[in-house]
């Protein structure tokens, strides 16, 4: 895959110099949209540079594998008929703007993301910090790089594991027992709200846990795959392999396995 690698970095920081970083804390009203509330009650945005760039990496990914079907987070927002080709033999997944509220407000962390899937299953992932120059790279099978350099997990060594909580879409009430079964052994912090910086922050040693509730495709697809290569373990709360083409909600990610059967034991989900 080195060949398709060099091809899909070059098309993301491409993408990110012509449509991304030129919009970055210069974006008008007009230019920020509101689409429909989440059922938590959250509302997400899109912007101009979303448009833009997702246009872009469709088209570069559509000729770099012309076999590959394309499913875009805006383009399956206008038309979610297109989540049902997650599952198709070749699959391209983009997250043209991953943090998009932190982009719009125009502050960090924000990225871009890129899988591609195998009849539902990841087999790589890209994903670019735009504004440090992160390339984190990802091959089933063939490990987790950073900026070319091969990466393995580690966890924080905190006395406290540290662990990012992703409570945006959890009811209420069990945001409360969460927090009561994790509280007292792991050491609350806010999350980015981005996957493509909460994913690096479980294989840099940063954080120790994360836990999301809502699993979409084009939040997850890459980041799971590039901590569980290396080394780390993503996995639903029960323990089985996240899908591209399952809408099942909760994950649990880790910066070992130790610390994802701890979290596991914490949440009474072990099984």
């Amino acid at each position: 895959m080195h060949g398709l690698n060099d091809a899909v970095t070059a098309l993301l920081r491409r993408t990110a110099d012509q449509c991304v970083l030129p919009y970055y804390q210069k974006l008008s009203v007009d230019q920020i949209e509101e689409k429909a509330p989440t059922p938590g009650g959250l509302t997400d945005l899109v912007t101009i540079a979303d448009k833009e760039a997702e246009a872009m990496l469709a088209e570069g990914l559509g000729g770099i594998l012309r076999e590959a079907t394309i499913v875009g987070e805006e383009a399956a927002t206008a038309d979610p008929t297109l989540l049902d080709r997650l599952g198709d033999d070749l699959c391209w997944i983009i997250d043209p703007v991953d943090g998009t509220n932190n982009f719009g407000a125009g502050k960090p962390p924000f990225g871009i993301i890129i899988a591609l899937a195998e009849a539902g299953e990841t087999i790589a992932g890209w994903i670019y910090d735009p504004l440090s120059g992160r390339m984190c790279h990802v091959v089933r099978g063939g490990g987790s790089w950073i900026n070319g350099t091969r990466i393995a997990a580690r966890e924080s060594q905190a006395e406290k594991p540290i662990a990012a909580i992703s409570m945006l879409f959890m009811e209420p009430a069990r945001r409360e027992t969460v927090r009561g079964q994790l509280g007292d052994h792991f050491t609350l912090v806010d999350i980015p709200r981005c996957a493509a910086e909460q994913y690096p922050r479980l294989v840099l040693g940063i954080n120790d846990i994360s836990l999301f509730e809502r699993t979409l495709a084009w939040d997850h697809a890459a980041g799971v795959l590039f901590t569980n290569e290396a080394g780390g373990k993503v996995t639903r709360p029960d323990g089985r392999p996240y899908r591209v083409d399952s809408d099942e909600k909760g994950l649990i990610g880790a910066s070992s396995p130790q610390m994802w059967e701890l979290a596991a034991a914490m949440l009474q989900l072990n099984p």
